[in-house]
């Protein structure tokens, strides 16, 4: 764990202060042992969870018992951090700040590592892998309500900042869901036209192509001035909420940025369709349209919802860089901590979008095993 109380002034001379303001610099913790951040009997339990997740690691490879040791270190170490918060939390400094150190964090990594491990040899099925998710999830709201970690800096920040971070979140999820809504739209039937025409296909794919190797900020700085036009000469676009900085450039560059996975899988989607069943379709005497419909995107949907995925994920890490143009979203919190050097303000901003992006990558993996064992 570290802390930070307040720094010892040695000598005789009187600090001076600027009269204008004053400016809050953050001093780096103090580090410490496991058995100085808790108490001992806390200590010796934390240290025994890990211990035997570390022997199951080594010497046993039957999955449930590596899995359930797992679990046990992994809280053993969350319930040891929350407790270590108020063993350590002074009660005459308001302004103290108790934090999970390098230490907790290796720990946390490692013991997720043993449960990821754990259930790949237990080869869970999508279902078996979405109740994995929805336990974790309901585990880790449990922990947080509890008021377990309620004297962790982490949560002072959150606390500190409630409001703000949920109208965040709405607007990171805003960014990530409504751009591949967006792409969805407009990619999938740029991939049917090109799966069909194969004239446009090679010049689509090169143009989009040209567009993906645009660094995010560089693509950002690009449309802020063709969006301010449109805002300025546009009747009603300002009032629509087109700007040429805020969410409007952000949205416009991840949906630029989804559109070739997009349309490039609905493609691969069609094309490995097989032509035998393509042919017994036209035997049966389908349309082209019907044979689209009814049969070559139906067993194509896997490798479409594949290319879904891949947008979702990517678009809500990028969604994250939007905040720098104003865009909001989680990045807020992340880049004011750079600024401030403030690694709970950090995590604050960094920890829900890769949540997100697990948890995102984790649903449509299954919908995507579900829908490929249905065409099987």
């Amino acid at each position: 764990m570290t802390t930070l109380a307040d720094a010892e002034m040695g000598g005789t001379a009187t600090p001076r202060f600027d009269r204008l303001g004053v400016v809050i610099a953050i001093a780096a913790g103090t580090g410490l042992r496991l058995f100085d951040a808790l108490p001992t009997m806390g200590a010796v339990a934390v240290a025994a969870a890990l211990v035997a997740a570390l022997v199951a690691a080594m010497a046993s490879r039957r999955p449930l018992f590596r899995l359930a040791l797992g679990a046990l270190a992994l809280a053993a170490l969350a319930l040891g951090a929350g407790a270590a918060g108020a063993h350590l939390t002074p009660t005459d400094n308001p302004y103290a700040r108790i934090a999970p150190a390098s230490g907790f964090w290796l720990g946390l990594f490692a013991t997720a590592m043993l449960m990821t491990d754990a259930m790949v040899r237990l080869k869970l099925g999508p279902l078996g892998r979405l109740v994995a998710l929805v336990i974790t999830a309901a585990l880790v709201a449990a922990l947080l309500a509890s008021g377990a970690w309620s004297h962790l800096s982490l949560i002072a920040e959150y606390r500190n900042r409630a409001d703000v971070f949920w109208r965040e979140a709405e607007s990171h999820l805003l960014l990530a869901a409504g751009s591949l809504a967006a792409a969805a739209i407009i990619g999938l039937p740029l991939g049917v036209l090109a799966y069909q025409v194969r004239a446009v296909r090679d010049p689509l794919i090169n143009i989009l192509n040209i567009i993906q190797t645009i660094p995010s900020m560089a693509l950002f700085g690009i449309l802020i001035a063709p969006l301010g036009w449109v805002a300025a000469h546009v009747p009603g676009a300002h009032a629509i909420g087109i700007r040429g900085i805020g969410m409007a450039p952000a949205f416009v560059a991840l949906f630029l940025y989804s559109l070739l996975p997009m349309m490039a899988n609905t493609v691969v989607g069609l094309s490995g369709v097989s032509r035998a069943v393509v042919d017994a379709a036209r035997g049966m005497g389908l349309t082209g349209r019907q044979r689209l419909m009814q049969v070559e995107i139906p067993l194509a949907l896997p490798v479409i919802l594949a290319g879904i995925r891949i947008v979702l994920v990517q678009n809500i890490g990028l969604a994250t860089v939007a905040a720098l143009i104003g865009g909001g979203g989680f990045g807020v919190f992340l880049f004011q901590g750079l600024g401030q050097t403030a690694t709970d303000l950090i995590l604050l901003g960094a920890l829900p979008p890769v949540a997100l992006a697990f948890a995102a990558a984790v649903l449509l993996d299954a919908v995507i095993e579900i829908s490929a064992r249905g065409k099987a």
